[in-house]
């Protein structure tokens, strides 16, 4: 007989993105669809038939882990950062990665799909929001007449939703950055990557995003990039 009281799973492929920390990461998919990710397939699952039918849709769900929230217990009570940190909620009412199976859920956009590469098919979204290498361990298409409810509640979350910080570059910042790479910045930062709770306006806060560490400061509703400094790779 079959124990369906526990199973296993294995990542049919890995997310390759611009984040090697947790830290500046979109708290939810497609708040900044500026953000790339390129889903790479384990061997043996590097089957362009799996794919068949895929180009006809514009959205992917990903089912993906958590792999650096990973732990043995679990409680049943979170502190939401965009509730300041100082108030509880179930853990099932937010989207925390301190769950029980560490499972996570994001939609995002199909850019491209190339069936023939030396790593086997490989897919290019955008919105992400994954560390570099994340293990992910289903694709399903989006079906945006079943998928999308506009009437759906949005709970505690919504009243914080809408927020967003008007950023600007020293010309230190724009002397280091890439051109292409202002944008995306500018769209992370806008979503205050901060937990609520913290508000020292001069506090200087950094993140690594592509091959940067960004260093920011922010007061009031404005987000100052005071310096970038790009980081050697060996």
């Amino acid at each position: 007989m079959t124990d369906h009281q526990s199973f296993s799973i294995q990542p049919i492929a890995h997310i390759r993105t611009d984040f090697p920390a947790k830290f500046g990461i979109p708290r939810q998919s497609m708040l900044v669809q500026s953000l790339h990710g390129k889903i790479i397939f384990e061997p043996q699952f590097r089957n362009a038939d799996a794919l068949r039918g895929l180009e006809d849709f514009s959205h992917l769900w990903l089912i993906w882990q958590f792999s650096q929230a990973i732990t043995e217990e679990w409680s049943p009570t979170v502190r939401p950062p965009r509730l300041g940190g100082n108030k509880r909620m179930g853990v099932f009412a937010t989207r925390s990665p301190f769950r029980p199976n560490s499972l996570a859920l994001s939609v995002v956009k199909i850019e491209n799909i190339d069936l023939h590469t030396p790593q086997g098919p490989i897919i290019t979204v955008s919105g992400v929001d994954m560390l570099d290498n994340t293990p992910v361990f289903d694709i399903k298409p989006y079906l945006p007449h079943i998928d999308s409810i506009p009437e759906a509640a949005g709970g505690f979350a919504l009243p914080v939703a809408e927020q967003k910080l008007e950023v600007e570059f020293s010309a230190n910042a724009l002397s280091t950055l890439p051109q292409d790479l202002l944008l995306p910045i500018q769209a992370i930062l806008a979503q205050d990557p901060r937990p609520h709770y913290q508000e020292d306006e001069n506090r200087t806060y950094g993140f690594h995003y592509n091959k940067y560490e960004i260093h920011f400061r922010v007061k009031g509703n404005k987000v100052t990039v005071v310096s970038a400094t790009f980081m050697q790779t060996t």
